[in-house]
């Protein structure tokens, strides 16, 4: 529960209408977000993607009605593991986590089959959408549960898995963490060879959580483009998260896309008292605990109650997030910015409180003077090539090994 983001009552259940013109461009778009926390909600008890929900009474952000609402066609659905302990048997422990959570999303795909299907190319999502269903890639939020061995990754590639981070809040087996003590200077050893199992298989290196010097050596390392599935503009707020103008650059130069968050994107304003609430109820119902009915009714009910007596003070608004946005294709180019906001993991903005909001972006990016094709490289273009450059690399590698 702990990594949900918090929101005020909303308003209304009314979205911001947008133009005509943008309205009707959004909807003929190919629109992919590149990191979809949703599969977390899925081992809510009696939760179901099929079902609409609301914001305000259970703090999820997406579910096939509100995709449909704010025309999302899919993207990449993450398999996150909360960072412990380095042992062998927590390590283990992680593994299996994984594996789970890998499992709850083909699950869902093959209870709602006529609406969600997986992707194992980048060729594959127009043909999807063009069915009238929804995309499943499958990316790693943190590498951790992949221990000691590298190799591992190709159960996940089996799983539908095509893109990975190295490491998420902490520092891991794998990388320095941006918001962590380095150990490694960079990649570790494991790391290194990790990124080179990435370009082997044709998983997309994704170095958001990474640190500066992880991001370095991927970009000195990594025989394919890089992506960062969900980060931010350091010159916008400087923040160990987000990335600089610097790096921007040379992200840009080796291919790579810069997938814009929603999360970091201005100053946040701390209530102790909130966060003190907070901090209890993540420790009363963990983030990766398997909750009962009840408790989960509970936890929900208790979030409630803490947004009641704490409303959260200086939230992201929508204008923050595309002042993001704008500098990263400013400085990076048209051919090297996503879409990746972290939906149902920390998450949303006010104006921007869930993906039914998402057609505001495609109408921002028209009043900003983009055209129609640079609006499509944004949404899912972009990525795609990243994706069909790693499909290549694997391709090659192969066939020099036949």
């Amino acid at each position: 529960m702990a990594r949900h983001a918090a929101f005020k009552p909303l308003p209304g259940p009314v979205v911001p209408k947008v133009d005509a013109v943008a309205a009707k461009l959004h909807a003929s778009l190919l629109t992919l977000d590149t990191h979809l926390d949703a599969p977390a909600s899925l081992a809510f008890p009696g939760w179901s993607i099929a079902v609409a929900h609301d914001v305000r009474a259970d703090f999820t952000q997406v579910d096939l009605p509100r995709m449909k609402a704010g025309n999302l066609s899919g993207g990449f659905w993450a398999i996150y593991t909360p960072q412990g302990p380095l042992d062998p048997v927590s390590t283990r422990a992680a593994r299996d986590y994984a594996v789970n959570r890998a499992v709850q999303i083909h699950e869902m795909v093959a209870a709602n089959a006529g609406a969600f299907a997986f992707a194992d190319k980048a060729a594959d999502a127009a043909r999807i959408v063009g069915a009238g269903k929804r995309v499943v890639f499958v990316s790693i939020e943190n590498a951790w549960p992949l221990g000691d061995d590298p190799t591992l990754l190709q159960v996940f590639y089996k799983l539908g898995v095509r893109l990975s981070g190295f490491a998420h809040f902490r520092t891991n087996q794998f990388a320095d963490s941006a918001t962590d003590a380095a150990k490694w200077g960079g990649l570790s050893p494991a790391g290194i060879a990790l990124l080179a199992e990435m370009n082997r298989l044709g998983v997309v290196p994704d170095l958001s959580h990474s640190s500066d010097k992880a991001l370095d050596d991927a970009l000195r390392l990594s025989k394919t483009p890089l992506v960062l599935s969900h980060s931010g503009c350091r010159a916008i707020f400087d923040h160990p998260r987000n990335i600089d103008d610097a790096h921007l650059r040379a992200l840009a130069a080796q291919g790579g896309v810069i997938q814009i968050n929603s999360v970091y994107v201005k100053a946040e304003t701390h209530d102790a008292a909130r966060d003190a609430a907070m901090k209890t109820l993540g420790e009363r119902f963990p983030e990766h605990a398997s909750l009962t009915p009840a408790q989960y009714a509970q936890a929900l009910k208790e979030r409630r109650e803490i947004n009641r007596l704490h409303p959260e003070q200086g939230r992201a608004t929508f204008e923050d997030v595309i002042a993001n946005l704008l500098h990263a294709l400013k400085v990076a180019g048209v051919d090297h910015v996503g879409i990746g906001l972290d939906w149902d993991g920390g998450g949303g903005a006010e104006g921007l409180e869930d993906i039914r909001y998402l057609p505001r972006i495609t109408e921002a990016l028209r009043k900003a003077g983009y055209s129609d094709a640079d609006i499509a490289k944004i949404w899912s273009g972009n990525v795609l090539r990243v994706l069909k450059a790693a499909e290549d690399e694997s391709a090659r590698e192969a066939a020099g090994k036949a």
